[in-house]
């Protein structure tokens, strides 16, 4: 991937982070074949990539309550 998708991605954070007055949120871009990972609060830190199917599966995970978070 080039460095340059990074500044050219359009990143989303939850709508329910903004109306909880959470500051605890991370946002998410479409990038080609993977999703982009970072932390809302510190945007020119480290991301993550991961693929779609395993965001997925963590998604799932956490939902179904299989994580001790």
């Amino acid at each position: 991937m080039r460095l340059e998708s990074w500044a050219e991605s359009r990143w989303r954070k939850s709508s329910y982070s903004q109306t909880h007055g959470t500051s605890d949120c991370v946002e998410l871009a479409s990038l080609e074949g993977a999703v982009g990972i970072r932390d809302s609060k510190n945007p020119s830190a480290a991301h993550l990539v991961v693929s779609r199917t395993n965001l997925a599966a963590l998604v799932a995970r956490i939902k179904g309550g299989r994580l001790d978070l």
